[in-house]
């Protein structure tokens, strides 16, 4: 059973690691793997609470809203053991070819008026190499970007080409998403069609075409706070802009189908020390978290969360924008985003894969 008795040690820690932050500093692996492992109800109240501080002063109060398509569903090559689109897996999920351009512009209309900034266009594959496919692609987001509503963004798998990821940039994508998901030490758990390097060559192809990078991960894998302790590492080695935090939202037929549900408790101490290792990076409350979080979905801002996933997710519902825009006002914050400082990171959109 968590406790709750006040340590002053354990304040007067945070207190130091908060401004250490707070001043432009960073913590280490030990120190972020300390806060991971706060046990005490008052210790991790008082960890939100610097995070919050920590998300207001990098990022005002300003909540990045974002949405996505899924334009090509199920029948995917990969194994990812918590995703409802792979082929090895009996599932629910729709299945269906590369969606034409008037639905997806339909999409991004429905995004717009919903307030969101950025919209992704996601797909269920291995990734992209160059050929018809990829001028297919291309042409949808020469077509968003004509359209001039939201920003054109993307999830499209792994690329090993650099040519392909230039191909990308010259068609107008600005940010895109490819999560590492967990550590290096969980990944081959997770997954075996593809390896953590995959992922992170991925990403230096993409930052080589200057487009930015938004990788996250997903928390009740099975993995431990170590696991998530070094994956929020390995996301700002990685340099990561934009760094969405899913919680597993089991779903029949996947390998992870049983796993029991993260404590909503837990969900926010991780996405406080996501903000402690990530202050400038917008982090963003994504997938699972009305299954995970229940009634306390609204304290991840006050956790450190500075942006929304809004609209349904690949193959499950969300809950109702106007909801979601009620929950960020009623914070006092405000639902969209602007530059809050020179140096801060563009943001992009984030495909959940749950």
């Amino acid at each position: 059973m968590t406790v709750t008795t006040f340590d002053a040690t354990n304040h007067e820690r945070l207190s130091r690691l908060g401004r250490r932050v707070l001043g432009g500093g960073e913590i280490t692996r030990d120190e972020a793997l300390w806060l991971l492992n706060l046990e005490a109800t008052a210790d991790i109240y008082d960890l939100l609470a610097w995070a919050n501080r920590i998300r207001e002063h990098f990022k005002g109060n300003k909540v990045h809203l974002c949405s996505i398509v899924n334009a090509k569903a199920g029948g995917c090559s990969e194994n990812c053991k918590f995703c409802a689109q792979s082929a090895f897996y009996s599932t629910d999920s729709p299945r269906y070819g590369f969606i034409d351009p008037e639905p997806m512009l339909a999409a991004a209309d429905e995004a717009h008026r919903n307030g969101a900034v950025g919209f992704g266009i996601v797909a269920a594959w291995r990734g992209l190499e160059e050929g018809p496919l990829l001028d297919e692609v291309c042409a949808r987001f020469r077509e968003l970007k004509q359209q001039g509503k939201v920003r054109p963004d993307a999830s499209l798998g792994i690329i090993q080409n650099q040519r392909v990821a230039d191909r990308l940039r010259e068609a107008g994508v600005e940010c895109y998403n490819h999560n590492l998901e967990t550590s290096r030490r969980f990944f081959p758990k997770m997954c075996s069609t593809h390896t953590f390097d995959d992922r992170l060559q991925t990403i230096r192809l993409l930052k080589n075409a200057g487009i930015k990078i938004c990788s996250g991960g997903i928390i009740g894998l099975g993995e431990t706070r170590e696991d998530r302790c070094d994956l929020a590492l390995a996301l700002r080695e990685a340099g990561a802009d934009f760094v969405p935090v899913n919680m597993l939202n089991p779903i029949p037929g996947t390998p992870f189908a049983h796993n029991p549900p993260i404590k909503p408790l837990e969900c926010l101490q991780t996405i406080a020390c996501f903000r402690f290792v990530l202050p400038r990076q917008e982090i963003l409350l994504a997938g699972g978290r009305a299954v995970n979080l229940r009634d306390l979905q609204s304290m991840s801002f006050l956790a450190g969360a500075s942006a929304l996933m809004v609209g349904n997710y690949l193959t499950t519902l969300n809950q109702p924008v106007e909801r979601d825009l009620q929950m960020i006002r009623d914070l006092g914050l405000d639902p969209c985003w602007e530059p809050h400082g020179a140096t801060e990171p563009a943001p992009a959109p984030v495909p959940v894969l749950a």
